[in-house]
């Protein structure tokens, strides 16, 4: 059993100790998952760590006590916890490519992990492991202990590391985000896993998400945290039905769902309105840390969509015939080429400012298709029709001219934006870049005023912004050449429920402003069908269906769309959002 009292951490900062975590209490009983939920930044992975010994070394326990079967691990020196480490309790984190070794086979870092804690021959510990894998149902168990890291896919790979946590059977797993960039079906069995090794091991699971529909799915109880603070703890079936709290309610009504085709979600920005700069539990909650949905300025100036302005706009923006895409693999060093079709044939149209959302596993082609649409990779054959013009054909400044009306947003707001340019230089660069910095002065401010986000992030760097305030920067860069068709490859994939709900919102508020057309690429069916007009399903290279949003998540034909909305954590219809509080009551809510 897991217990946790008054648990306090705080990171050492220029101006002293800052208070992250403040005075959590729980537990997790033997054989109970327990659902740990919260936006990024409320503390809930640091609190894991804290739990685990390893803390950052600029943060440290400074008060509270974490037990497991009465003995106090906050007690422990260095080496008596990391013998608890592993044999006790284990941890499945959220990115296994990081956290496994890329020099050693998936089996040699399994049966480290079982000859680390217990006195059994390799030969043992490599036979438990390939039980393991098999248990966790990996095809070829043999094959994937063999295999390094990046020869497995994210699913194979999140398996190894459950299995590396569970082989010595632990009395508590803490499993944090370990769903989080998986597909909805890989999602399905990596939890159907964990609920059965529950119930075979009997360990207790501390589950750490920000998916409210993985929570409603497995939870047996529910910890919802804010800023460091608990904000209430209940039954999963209590939570969803009558959550107490006005954040909870937030969270859930944010959260969208299959049948759900509400045109905006509630953000939790708009819930907490009435405490803005309140001091909530010694920290404030700011206004720029929950951006508004801004108000659009009325007059969008100029755009570059003259030519689009007086097509026929029944004709599709964007029309795609029998495209493919080959490229030659290997499964191993050794290992003769192979030819691997990634984009198999496909056609579909995106008629004008509407939305086609692009559905699939991970490996089924669609982030390549996006690459192709953009140019960004040669296809085999086929046509991309884009506004009158086939961009297969296209080189040079014909090229350059045709990509100007396109854009494209990735799922890594981290990742797509350069550290060292200042918000103002990332937005204004499509437009240097074009031969347009005149026009500078004027677009990026208006940019930045539609993202919902202060000038004064103008001169800021993207190292200083949330992960959804960064989004938001880079929407605005991609609609700082008033593109036609806007490509979103994941683009809320690691969102919070509550920060996705304004990415989303914002979507579409800019569709209605500038005309724009979208392909929406997602593996969250619920958020695909929120946003969509049209739906396509790709399966191996290949679109399997398409169909209009409410006719294919109403009545699917074929078994892999069936199989995919089979998958989907089927969670309870968001609440409608609560009334606002005054703040003194609400303020004493957040301090109990």
């Amino acid at each position: 059993m897991l217990e946790v009292d008054d648990l306090c951490i705080a990171f050492e900062t220029k101006q002293g100790m800052r208070p992250t975590v403040k005075n959590m209490s729980f537990s997790v009983r033997p054989g109970e998952i327990v659902g740990l939920v919260g936006e990024s930044g409320s503390g809930k992975t640091l609190m894991s760590l804290g739990i685990m010994g390893l803390l950052p070394a600029n943060a440290k326990v400074t008060a509270g006590s974490v037990r497991i079967g009465g003995t106090d691990l906050l007690s422990l020196d260095a080496e008596s916890l990391r013998k608890m480490r592993g044999s006790r309790m284990s941890m499945v984190f959220q990115d296994p490519l990081s956290s496994l070794d890329p020099v050693f086979t998936c089996g040699d870092q399994i049966v480290d992990a079982i000859r680390l804690h217990e006195d059994v021959s390799r030969a043992e510990a490599y036979r438990r492991g390939v039980e393991l894998l098999r248990k966790e149902r990996i095809a070829d168990p043999v094959r994937c202990m063999k295999s390094y890291p990046h020869e497995l896919s994210g699913g194979q790979c999140q398996r190894v590391m459950i299995a590396m946590a569970v082989a010595c059977r632990p009395q508590i797993i803490i499993a944090d985000e370990s769903t989080t960039a998986l597909d909805v079906t890989v999602q399905k069995q990596v939890l159907d896993i964990l609920r059965d090794l529950n119930r075979e091991v009997g360990a207790a699971i501390l589950l750490i998400t920000h998916d409210l529909g993985v929570i409603y799915e497995v939870a047996d109880r529910v910890v919802v945290m804010y800023r460091g603070v608990k904000m209430e703890e209940a039954t999963t079936a209590d939570l969803f039905a009558a959550p107490k709290s006005d954040y909870t309610r937030a969270l859930i009504a944010a959260m969208p769902s299959l049948g759900d085709r509400r045109d905006r979600l509630p953000t939790v920005a708009s819930a907490l309105d009435a405490v803005d700069g309140e001091d909530v539990g010694s920290t404030a909650v700011h206004t720029e840390a929950h951006p508004r949905l801004y108000a659009v300025p009325a007059e969008p100036g100029p755009r570059r969509d003259a030519a689009r302005s007086t097509a026929d706009t029944r004709m599709p923006l964007l029309s795609v015939r029998n495209l493919r895409k080959t490229y030659v693999v290997r499964d191993g060093a050794f290992s003769p080429s192979r030819a691997f079709r990634a984009v198999d044939d496909v056609s579909f149209d995106i008629p004008f400012r509407t939305t086609l959302g692009l559905v699939g596993e991970s490996g089924c082609g669609k982030s390549t298709l996006s690459r192709l649409i953009m140019r960004l990779t040669a296809c085999d054959s086929g046509s991309i029709v884009f506004n009158g013009q086939d961009l297969a054909g296209l080189s040079g400044p014909a090229l350059r001219q045709a990509r100007r009306d396109m854009a494209m947003v990735f799922q890594d707001p981290y990742g797509s934006l350069n550290p060292r340019q200042t918000v103002e230089e990332l937005i204004a660069e499509p437009l240097v870049v074009n031969g347009r910095a005149t026009e500078r002065a004027h677009v990026v401010p208006r940019m930045i005023d539609c993202v919902g986000l202060a000038r004064s992030a103008l001169g800021r760097y993207p190292h200083e912004f949330s992960g959804g305030q960064r989004q938001r920067i880079a929407i605005a860069r991609a609609l700082a050449l008033h593109p036609a068709l806007v490509i979103c490859d994941e683009a809320v994939s690691a969102l919070d429920v509550s920060v996705q709900a304004q990415v989303l919102n914002l979507l579409k508020d800019l569709q209605h402003e500038f005309d724009l057309t979208y392909l929406f690429i997602s593996h969250d069916l619920s958020v695909v069908e929120h946003v969509s007009d049209t739906i396509a399903v790709m399966q191996g290279g290949r679109i399997v269906e398409t169909g209009s949003a409410d006719a294919i998540f109403a009545a699917p034909t074929h078994d892999y769309t069936k199989t995919l909305l089979g998958a989907v954590p089927r969670a309870v219809r968001p609440l409608p959002p609560p009334p606002p509080l005054p703040p003194p009551p609400f303020t004493q809510a957040l301090q109990s």
